[in-house]
């Protein structure tokens, strides 16, 4: 397995047009994306040699006129496991970024997948409550929530770094502190069990809460390379996330919502 480690050691002062991989070895993710951010091609020993022979056993000026003109055909996309590359894309492969494909099964994938239905069940959620004529102010604080979403997977479709300082118009150690003490904040048990008598909006944000943990669960497996997580920026606000609509439910219950 060839790391990012490895190739920043290998072309620390180099800035090759393609990288090529030897038979029997493999780049690692992290290593491939690093190639990917420097636009960097990823080829194959056995190319390499190819382009070394032709160089070697150039065409005489008088066979030149014998030898048919071809089409030179340019791939469109790359294979982000194997760095394969590919002249169309084919119907069981996606767009990770750019022109890089894989699977529509892939963590990566999956995690998009995860975010996009919790998108969903948001709007959703907002809906019932306007039906049942709602606080006005959970609809305002879904919105937000549904914001940092939007922008969650707009970082990782983008490969950009995730900044937010605060949801439900509270900040990061506000979220902690009432999160870990709702009885001192909203008069609140902590970690009360729902009930169906806790009413309808109460099962809705228990439900999202719910929603937002898979998701990051998805987010976990599809950014987990060995023992580092390599976007523990979009796994901390999801946490957040979660820590946010648990204090909705405690403010529900509260009455600060009438």
């Amino acid at each position: 397995m060839i790391t990012e480690a490895i190739i920043r050691e290998e072309l620390k002062a180099k800035e090759p047009e393609i990288y090529y991989v030897e038979e029997g070895k493999l780049l690692s993710p992290a290593a491939r994306e690093y190639l990917h951010q420097r636009r960097i091609k990823i080829g194959t020993k056995e190319e390499k040699e190819m382009l070394g022979q032709k160089s070697q056993n150039p065409v005489k000026e008088e066979e030149k006129a014998t030898v048919p003109e071809q089409k030179v055909q340019i791939p469109k996309y790359t294979d982000y496991e194997t760095g394969a590359f590919y002249l169309e894309k084919p119907e069981h492969m996606t767009q990770l970024s750019g022109n890089v494909l894989v699977a529509k099964n892939h963590p990566r994938i999956y995690f998009r997948g995860k975010l996009d239905s919790l998108q969903a069940l948001v709007i959703l959620s907002q809906a019932m409550l306007a039906e049942d004529q709602g606080s006005r102010k959970i609809i305002e604080d879904l919105n937000d929530i549904k914001r940092v979403l939007m922008e969650i997977m707009r970082c990782d479709v983008l490969d950009i770094k995730f900044e937010n300082h605060s949801v439900i118009g509270l900040d990061h150690e506000q979220l902690r502190a009432r999160s870990h003490d709702p009885q001192k904040f909203f008069n609140i048990k902590q970690m009360m069990m729902p009930d169906y008598t806790m009413g309808k909006t109460y099962a809705i944000l228990n439900h999202l809460r719910t929603a937002i943990r898979e998701t990051e669960v998805a987010g976990t497996t599809a950014f987990l390379e060995g023992a580092k997580c390599t976007r523990s920026d979009i796994i901390e606000e999801l946490n957040r996330l979660s820590s946010a609509i648990h204090i909705m439910m405690c403010m529900y219950l509260a009455g600060l919502y009438k």
